[in-house]
């Protein structure tokens, strides 16, 4: 027998699923182990009780990248650049989200300037050479970072987006005399225009270079040694495909979202099957929710991605593809809080896997969203899990009273308050994805997934007006299942302005193939193995006199000069409300994404379960305005396919509960989906 297999590290737990040679799908949770994340990997793999002898295929996301930069646990890294732009990182954009502060703090940069060092050069934007190379100015900027126990050194010079060769050859130099130390130049993670944000993304890229290698040769020799796994492993990126180990430890920035993008992508391929291409995905976890966009069928990507931006903070940015996903602290873990006004919060402060909710009973005190769950009565204390944790209600009711008593409310009131804050901040996030950009949600379905996405999606569906909800499969382990559905991905990104009304059209044929040439290049020994390759093509364009651009998606053929300015001003128009039919068009990047065409299993498990559907019992619900209502209760590997029933009502299982509010309706269809409709 054969198996196919992906684990997904998040916050709270740590997921495993697997598909067998016909096609039944497992799943198995584990807590997360924040001080070794792959102790946490092995044990789903021993819960599962599988040889990974047996696995042909191993996927695996990790939210290791993301946490050793937002908890500062990155190597201690330098940065060399062009003589006068040490100060870049600094300096960054005069822009300020918050635009009534007048005195706002700039994000520390990660290299302290003691440690950027400058380099005489200079290349012009068309990458033609204006000055030399002055390699002998690097000696002393080498002493330094030796003296200075450097780990990592980025390299970012200006304009090499349009000519990396002076990049390296500071490469070349620095690691003769430095071969311990892992160097990134930014032309290996990106060749766009923008200095500043090529530099943050290479010194981020560095940053974390040494913690991934780390961790991901950790985790491949536990793997291949420890465990016998016969296969080699490939890890999820941002973009939404995957890579080898190998090229992950060369660039891992791009595994930024590695967990999330899964879930979005698994997203797209159940949107496929139920024949909805337009979809709003929300993943509810432990520490945060997430929701993204797929649009005919393909999930959006950015690369203005921002690391730590909210609405106060400028964040970093990372200029690499990464599926468009807005984040908000608002998982089951989020802690509620009162501040000195006496206003109610919920996060971004999460109780995570250790100490955990109050419930937990494992020395957490502090109320949490999955505490005001259980206590309304959504959330079953002896069904946890599947029974495996033992809850504490005593202890969530002694922690929202303790919150409540602050501000006069009793632990239910309280409970009831923290849900709707809770589901107010995640309406928010859908509206960002989906109404501010131009889209109506009532033309999608709501695909929700995390341990927390089916107890919250019906009333956020009702409120959005979607034309349903769909809880797949497995919610609580879906990001793990959406690797098995994914392919290898290379997304080459290249700056090269054209404008339109003096375009020749062997140009946007000539930069894409040698785009084409380079993506093919860019799958290692590892991947070459795999089916053919197959690209999607799209342009980044803007009004001439514009600073940023809108992405126009050009399908399999390229299409005319005319008809791809026509599809820019209507992308245009439905971003910013207007088109400008009578300026000047430019062409700034052009985006290749190469996948490798591989064998993927199907996209569910088949049908629902052989049971008679009968109530597993009766429970008491609070639904806040409309009151405590009685609710039956199923175990949905009971629920054949064709079942229907009107809410409100529960339907359990071991890693998540899907909620069916009064005035809903639910179905099982014939893939197993619960499919969940206002009547």
């Amino acid at each position: 027998m054969s198996i196919r297999v992906a684990t997904d590290v998040g916050g709270t737990f740590t997921d495993l699923v697997l598909i067998d040679d016909d096609g039944t799908v497992r799943a198995t949770k584990a807590s997360t182990t924040p001080t070794a994340f792959s102790r946490g990997l092995l044990r789903t793999v021993e819960k599962a009780g599988i040889d990974l002898a047996d696995a042909v295929f191993f996927a695996h996301g990790s939210t290791v990248v993301i946490n050793a930069i937002t908890e500062r646990r990155g190597a201690r890294t330098a940065l060399i650049t062009t003589r006068g732009f040490r100060d870049v990182l600094e300096i960054g954009r005069g822009n300020r989200p918050d635009m009534y502060n007048l005195r706002p703090r700039k994000p520390r940069p990660f290299v302290p300037r003691r440690w950027r060092f400058e380099v005489t050069e200079r290349i012009d934007h068309q990458g033609a050479v204006v000055a030399p190379l002055a390699l002998d100015e690097l000696d002393p900027a080498i002493e330094a970072c030796r003296a200075s126990g450097i780990e990592a050194i980025a390299v970012c010079l200006l304009n090499s987006f349009a000519n990396p060769e002076h990049e390296a050859q500071v490469r070349e130099h620095v690691a003769a005399a430095l071969p311990w130390i892992d160097i990134t130049i930014s032309s290996d993670i990106t060749r766009q225009l923008r200095e500043y944000e090529r530099s943050s993304t290479a010194v981020l890229n560095a940053y974390v270079q040494p913690v991934v290698n780390g961790y991901l040769g950790e985790v491949e020799t536990e793997l291949r040694e420890g465990k016998r796994l016969a296969c080699r492993p490939v890890v999820m990126q941002s973009n939404g495909g995957t890579a080898s180990f190998a090229r992950a430890r060369r660039t891992p920035i791009n595994l930024v979202e590695s967990g999330p993008a899964a879930g979005i992508i698994g997203a797209a391929r159940i949107g496929e099957a139920l024949g909805e291409p337009n979809v709003i995905y929300l993943d509810i976890g432990g520490t945060t929710a997430k929701c993204s966009l797929i649009e005919d069928g393909r999930p959006k990507t950015t690369s203005e991605y921002k690391l730590e931006w909210d609405e106060h903070h400028a964040g970093f940015p990372v200029l690499v593809p990464v599926v468009d996903i807005v984040e908000i602290g608002a998982g089951g873990g989020s802690i509620a809080w009162i501040d000195e006004g006496g206003a109610l919060h919920v996060g971004p402060q999460s109780a995570g896997a250790e100490p955990g909710p109050a419930c937990y009973g494992l020395g957490g005190t502090q109320p949490t969203v999955t505490d005001a769950k259980l206590l309304a009565g959504v959330l079953n204390p002896d069904y946890f899990l599947g029974g495996e944790l033992d809850i504490d209600v005593e202890a969530a009711r002694a922690a929202l009273g303790a919150l409540g008593a602050k501000v006069g409310m009793t632990a239910e009131q309280t409970a009831n308050g923290i849900i709707r804050l809770v589901n107010a901040n995640m309406i928010n996030a859908l509206k960002l994805v989906s109404v501010r950009r131009g889209y109506d949600p009532r033309d999608f379905v709501l695909v929700a997934a995390g341990g927390g996405g089916a107890m919250h999606a019906g009333a956020l569906g009702a409120e959005l007006r979607v034309k349903h909800v769909v809880i797949p499969p497995l919610p609580g382990t879906f990001s793990a299942w959406g690797m098995l559905v994914t392919e290898p991905r290379v997304d080459l990104m290249r700056t090269h302005i054209l404008r339109a009304d003096r375009l020749i059209p062997d140009e946007v044929v000539a930069v894409f193939g040698d785009l084409e040439r380079e993506a093919a290049e860019a799958f290692d020994e590892q991947e070459a193995q795999v089916g053919a390759l197959r690209f999607t093509r799209s342009l980044q364009m803007r009004y001439h006199g514009q600073e940023h651009t809108v992405s126009v998606p050009l399908g399999n053929e390229l299409p005319s000069l005319a008809q791809i300015e026509a599809a820019f001003h209507t992308e245009h128009e439905r971003a910013y409300t207007f088109a400008l039919d009578d300026t000047p068009v430019e062409i700034v990047n052009f985006h290749l994404t190469a996948h490798r065409t591989v064998a993927t299993p199907r996209t569910a498990n088949g049908d629902g379960g052989a049971g008679t559907a009968a109530e597993k019992g009766r429970r008491e619900v609070d639904f806040d305005r409309h009151g405590l209502q009685s609710c039956s209760v199923y175990e949905r590997a009971s629920l054949p396919s064709g079942f229907e029933a009107a809410g409100p009502l529960l339907i359990e299982e071991p890693t998540s509960t899907t909620l069916v509010h009064p005035g809903q309706a639910v179905r099982v269809d014939d893939r197993g989906n619960l499919v969940i409709t206002n009547r």
